[in-house]
């Protein structure tokens, strides 16, 4: 069987956490955690860095650094993991659903305007399969209103939007490193700060809301509870796998790009005659081949070919079930002006196929054989 992911290890992880073992300093905020914030800094245009137990997490932290109460609104797009609509509503904030675009699957930023209201507090935007957003529309949306733009770069680290990474375009952005992602270390994330003010106080939240860096760092004579926040630091442990992960970088994305690059060319012609719709990028902008799809032409071909590529040994998947339609988006969430028709749409047509560092020719072959074998007829 062709699983869909496997994570990859560069071979330096065992040696790291033997390090950190053996310095006995395992708690967040030791040596390695130093390293890998540095790291992913210099990867996401230089914003401060704070690692996090989880993407999930980062986001968490955003909406306590957005002061976030009962009956506020934030914007986001209805294709996305819960884990963006999550963090705003357990700080009873409404998540506002948009609809995508139906090339990039992206946020329609010609749909986020019309979603603003006074009760609006932010802008959050997904980069999907890394590809990047219309950026400089929407930051001229949110100027205009006076609310901050989050970038949720779980799938965008690595990509650009006109020569600027992702994650260095909105206030803030958070970060995946969860198993299934380019840069892992099972599970683990990052909050990095492209506004320099909120960096003091997302210390505090991410540190059960004291000011304990401070006072290991000598400005204070006591640390004490002075926020709201919860404990967000991960292990150095952890720290240490991922530095292993991120100086590894360039050597995993030109594994990851190899394979993104086959496919996208070895299934154009099939895709083609076949109105089958394959990734969309944009040439002022870089993916990071975090994932490759196929939006098939309706729901039946969805089912079909993921039931064909399974009868080949190869686990093909879909992807998110719109979170305006969910049953908690329902309950807790509003839906922006005319809906989400595109994203309720493409979420029954799209397939994912495998795609991970170590996937060799060969299978890659096999992926390719059973997707052009697949008859639509």
């Amino acid at each position: 069987m062709i699983p869909f992911n496997i994570a990859h290890l560069t071979g330096r992880e065992e040696k790291y956490l033997a390090e950190s073992m053996s310095s006995r300093l395992l708690t967040g905020d030791g040596p390695f955690t130093e390293r890998a914030s540095k790291l992913i800094s210099g990867l996401v245009g230089g914003g401060a860095t704070l690692l996090t137990t989880s993407c999930t997490h980062a986001l968490e932290m955003t909406a306590l650094l957005l002061d976030l109460a009962e009956g506020d609104e934030v914007i986001m797009p209805s294709f996305t993991f819960v884990s963006t609509a999550n963090a705003y509503v357990l700080r009873g904030a409404t998540p506002v659903f948009v609809d995508c675009r139906p090339d990039t699957l992206n946020i329609d930023e010609r749909l986020v305007e019309a979603a603003i209201t006074p009760r609006t507090k932010a802008i959050v935007v997904v980069h999907y399969g890394g590809v990047a957003c219309e950026m400089d529309e929407i930051l001229a949306i949110a100027r205009r209103h006076g609310v901050p733009v989050i970038e949720d770069n779980a799938h965008g680290f690595g990509g650009t939007y006109r020569g600027r990474a992702l994650g260095s375009l909105g206030s803030m952005a958070t970060q995946s490193f969860h198993a299934t992602k380019n840069i892992q270390c099972g599970e683990g994330g990052a909050l990095v700060l492209n506004e320099p003010a909120l960096f003091e106080r997302a210390e505090i939240i991410r540190e059960k809301g004291t000011n304990r860096g401070q006072f290991f760092r000598g400005m204070v004579d006591k640390y004490r509870w002075v926020d709201v926040g919860s404990s967000y630091l991960p292990s150095d442990l952890l720290a240490a796998f991922l530095t292993a992960q991120l100086e590894g970088f360039d050597a995993i994305q030109k594994k990851r790009m190899r394979v993104w690059d086959t496919y996208h060319g070895e299934l154009a012609a099939w895709a083609a005659d076949n109105g089958v719709a394959t990734p969309t990028i944009a040439e002022d902008r870089e993916h990071p081949a975090h994932l490759y799809f196929l939006v098939m032409p309706d729901h039946d071909h969805q089912r079909r070919l993921i039931r064909h590529l399974g009868d080949a040994g190869i686990l093909g998947v879909f992807h998110y079930v719109p979170l305006d339609s969910a049953p908690v988006g329902v309950e807790r969430g509003r839906t922006a002006p005319g809906g989400c028709p595109v994203t309720a749409d493409v979420s029954q047509r799209l397939v994912r196929l495998p795609l991970f560092p170590d996937l060799s020719e060969s299978d890659q072959a096999r992926v390719i054989d059973a997707v052009t074998s697949f008859e639509l007829a």
